[in-house]
């Protein structure tokens, strides 16, 4: 990033991470800095294992006991086999629970307030629950 273009920046969390990459070698140029001041605070910066294979090997320490069926296109499952094909993961299962237990963590934050939100829903449910008790009595549905 030039001296000038830094001096008139308002965004210093770009400048940090344009700093940071470049204090790693890499030059991202100004079609690329551009870019993300362009996106307006629409991305995230997040970390990412430096090996998939430590997340493999964290995976084989816990049994994968639950079944998720999920249906993918043809590129994914191309993707998938790769991982197979190269010895990276057993099995496309291995494969597709990798990345999905990968995703997850990369999405840590967004799940989790999206967790808390779903436990104030099931609080208010469970208020809605006892309100109703306390209009009808304790009786079923099929009795009402």
């Amino acid at each position: 990033m030039t001296e000038e273009r830094r001096k008139g920046s308002k965004n210093s969390l770009i400048d940090s991470i344009v700093e940071t990459i470049e204090s790693l070698g890499v030059e991202i140029g100004d079609e690329i800095e551009d870019s993300l001041r362009d996106m307006k605070g629409n991305w995230k910066v997040v970390g990412i294992w430096p090996k998939l294979g430590d997340s493999v090997r964290e995976m084989g320490e816990s049994p994968r006991d639950h079944t998720v069926m999920v249906r993918v296109d043809e590129d994914t499952s191309n993707r998938l086999d790769a991982w197979v094909e190269i010895g990276a993961v057993k099995s496309r299962s291995e494969a597709a629970a990798l990345f999905i237990r990968e995703g997850l963590q990369v999405r840590a934050d967004e799940l989790a307030e999206l967790e808390e939100a779903l436990q104030k829903v099931e609080k208010a449910r469970q208020g809605l629950r006892d309100k109703a008790k306390t209009v009808f009595g304790d009786v079923s549905a099929d009795e009402i």
